[in-house]
Parts: structure tokens; sequence; C-alpha cells
């Protein structure tokens, strides 16, 4: 099966498109159909991004961005004081001995 990217942007555009069509008494699976996503495509991106403006979600795609750089900052952190706790174990027990 073939997975398609789809731009904040276009996602929108989408979900306004399909809110437009379902005011006019279409159903879910054929506004899907016609968008060529699935309907579970469809819920995901509507919860998603259901009510958003272009800037807010581009400025989510930046935060989740940050966010996963920050979260390696703090693993490689994490394992830079386990290494320094390990040393100074061990430079502990040598000067004991």
């Amino acid at each position: 099966m073939d997975v398609f990217l789809f731009t904040p942007e276009q996602i929108i555009s989408m979900l306004r498109e399909a809110e437009i069509r379902l005011s006019q008494g279409e159903k879910v699976k054929g506004i899907c159909r016609g968008l060529g996503i699935t309907e579970q495509t469809y819920y995901r991106w509507r919860k998603d991004y259901g009510g958003m403006k272009l800037s807010q979600a581009r400025r989510l795609k930046e935060l989740e961005r940050e966010n996963g750089r920050l979260n390696e900052a703090v693993a490689e952190l994490r394992l830079d004081k386990l290494i320094l706790k390990e040393a100074l174990k061990e430079s502990i027990k040598h000067r004991q001995t």
C-alpha cells in the first residue's frame, strides 16, 4: 500500500473541504473516497488538526520537532550522568583499596 505524506496545510485544506461537503449532506465515507484517504485517517486528522488555522498547525509541528530535539538532549545527558556516576564509583573503590 502506498503511503502519502501530507503537509499540515494540505491536511487543514482537506478538512475544510470535508466540513463543507458534510454540511451539504454528503457522507464521510464518500468524502474520504473523494479525498483519497481512509475514514480512520480523516478522524485522526480531525482529532489532531480540527479547528486549527494554518499558523497554528505550523507552530504545532515546530513545537513537536523542538520537543523531539529536547528529548534527545535529555537522553544524552542522562547517559552522561550514568557514565560519570559509574566512573566516580570506580574512582572511590580504587582509592579505598
